[in-house]
């Protein structure tokens, strides 16, 4: 099943999400709980038209060629350069079909299944982190869980489930404070120093686990994650989900990418919805992705399988990008491929 067919199927069943064949922001706007993004909405929006105002450049004249769409990333060859993004609480957002230990469960074991890697969220309630944390040891470590800036005892209790599950990596989404549904609840979630954010990434790195920070926007911040030892970021605003009036995730992709890329992984999330975005985030700095909404519509419309199918139709459509712009590894898609 394509994307549009899997939407079809999970319409009428996502509670506030309309499972629309493009999700681009606009039909949920602010809509939390639920899909949307915060004020509004505008940032879900502004994401999405971002990607589309990139411009390719085919390249047609060369010896024929399979692309290769591999891409290793802390130490594991995934098939394709997409990654399952993180979801924190599946009841509270889409509705009663799933509970987060069963929507972990299908989510990590499809990503495995299809060469990729899922990641896997955190919420108010202890047991989403756990479940979270059994569901990739039950895989081998074949997933990448994140844990939310909570206070300081919180964040090391998490972190020690984590690290047993022995994942690719451990994530902090250091945005999350600001999700509007974290307001005032226990346990706190609050802002982390580069001082406190080292302390996690000397933890993770005697259990020999890289540490990515989610959540950079800036230049600025993104030299603050070098200082703090991370090992990635993900340029992310969290879908528009923790703060209006920011930019797209694409427009600071490129100076992120030139100020770090040598020093940290740099992935990308936010209102990437083709192969194509994947090629664009590519060239303009991303070593590989991330992409959520899509994949729980995918999952509300097919299971386990329509995961697989996304996944799958993501790694053509970029194969196909490749081939018509000249790139044959993804080492090959490079700044000189697109414009603005």
């Amino acid at each position: 099943m394509s994307y549009a067919e899997l939407a079809e199927a999970a319409r009428g069943q996502m509670g506030n999400c309309k499972a629309c064949p493009v999700c681009d922001g606009r039909a949920c706007r602010n809509c939390i709980p639920g899909p949307g993004a915060k004020g509004t909405g505008m940032v879900a929006i502004r994401n999405y038209e971002a990607w589309q105002s990139v411009m390719l450049h085919m390249d047609t004249i060369h010896e024929p060629y399979v692309p290769d769409t591999s891409v290793t990333l802390f130490g594991r060859k995934l098939s394709l350069p997409v990654m399952v993004g993180p979801l924190g609480d599946v009841n509270r957002h889409y509705g009663p079909k799933y509970d987060m230990e069963t929507y972990n469960d299908v989510m990590l074991r499809a990503a495995a299944g299809a060469g990729s890697l899922g990641w896997t969220g955190d919420g108010l309630a202890a047991s989403l982190h756990e479940g979270a944390c059994r569901a990739i040891s039950g895989l081998d470590g074949c997933g990448i869980c994140t844990i939310k800036p909570w206070s300081k005892d919180v964040v090391r209790g998490k972190l020690r489930i984590a690290l047993a599950a022995h994942p690719v990596a451990v994530a902090m989404d250091i945005d999350g404070a600001g999700l509007p549904f974290l307001k005032g609840q226990q346990p706190p979630a609050g802002a982390k120093d580069v001082s406190q954010l080292r302390e996690i990434a000397k933890a993770c790195h005697a259990a020999n686990t890289p540490f990515v920070l989610k959540g950079i926007m800036t230049e600025r911040g993104a030299e603050k994650a070098v200082k703090a030892g991370a090992d990635g970021i993900v340029v992310s605003n969290h879908g528009g989900r923790v703060q209006d009036g920011v930019e797209a995730t694409a427009t600071v992709l490129p100076e992120i990418a030139r100020a770090v890329g040598d020093d940290l992984v740099v992935l990308v999330d936010g209102g990437i919805r083709s192969g194509v975005d994947v090629f664009r985030a590519l060239a303009l700095g991303a070593s590989a992705v991330l992409m959520c909404r899509p994949f729980v519509v995918a999952m509300y419309g097919g299971g386990e399988q329509g995961v697989m199918n996304l996944l799958a139709q993501l790694q053509g459509e970029l194969s196909d990008t490749m081939e018509m712009c000249g790139a044959e590894t993804v080492l090959d898609i490079t700044d000189d491929l697109v414009s603005w």
